[in-house]
């Protein structure tokens, strides 16, 4: 992962350099990308409750490939496919914060962009919705006992990766990354203290996992609100960008 992050650094590195002799044109498409980002991540939510609802996660094995077997893509939903879109998007919004801020607070989005990027790498590599679907095709076709038995063990493993340490340390370095976004637009001619402070106030919330029993799937269930008022400031802020370089003339929230 410190990999990963150096290379991620080293290209905005490069992009920052052409970007002077450029006049500073190249990052101004990511402020509407990472607007629109910010928009689609509220829209997302609604649908994953519902999606939730109608398909709630299986606990076992059996459960699970019995759900892929009715219905793959339900399967996939089922274990996050639109939250993998999330942290894509997730992305490219913090790309636009870096976009605004990375005159006045370089060293602090830069930092929170590489977060972002190492635990969405997480996430992605700790997510066995595509491994469940495989072995759940190959229980399906299994002729005996004891390779639908193996399988189902399998199963139940990438059950517990699932939820496991990359889960969480995937959804604690989110909240790192969004704490340091909210730090960085304190002192940011972009973003007023209000968003800034409900960024913090939301990245303080997404710090306990909520796999860490009951306070934490209430702090998950309370993190809601701060985080969809906080995407929507972002938004508005990105979408006031001028077309010029300077910042806007007044800051927004």
């Amino acid at each position: 992962m410190s990999a990963l992050a150096a290379r991620a650094g080293n290209g905005l590195a490069r992009l920052a350099t052409a970007e002077e002799n450029a006049g500073g044109n190249e990052w101004r498409p990511w402020y509407r990308t990472g607007a629109f980002a910010a928009i689609a991540v509220v829209a997302l939510i609604p649908i994953q409750a519902a999606v939730f609802i109608a398909w709630p996660t299986p606990t076992g094995a059996g459960a699970v490939f019995a759900l892929f077997d009715e219905s793959a893509f339900a399967g996939l939903l089922a274990f996050d496919l639109l939250l993998m879109g999330s942290w894509i998007l997730s992305v490219l919004m913090f790309l636009g914060l870096y976009a605004a801020m990375r005159r006045e607070r370089a060293a602090l989005i830069t930092v929170a962009l590489l977060t972002e990027l190492v635990a969405v790498a997480i996430y992605f590599s700790s997510n066995t919705a595509f491994s469940l679907l495989g072995l759940s095709q190959q229980h399906a076709a299994a002729t005996t006992q004891e390779e639908r038995s193996l399988l189902l063990s399998a199963g139940q493993a990438m059950l517990a990766l699932y939820t496991g340490t990359g889960f969480n340390v995937s959804y604690v370095l989110s909240g790192v990354g969004a704490l340091l976004a909210g730090l960085a637009m304190l002192r940011s001619s972009v973003f007023g203290r209000v968003t800034a402070y409900v960024g913090i106030a939301y990245a303080a919330m997404q710090l306990l996992p909520p796999t860490a029993g009951a306070p934490g799937m209430a702090a998950s269930l309370a993190s809601l609100l701060p985080m969809v008022v906080w995407l929507i400031l972002i938004a508005r802020a990105l979408l006031r960008m001028p077309a010029s370089d300077a910042p806007p003339s007044g800051r927004v929230g």
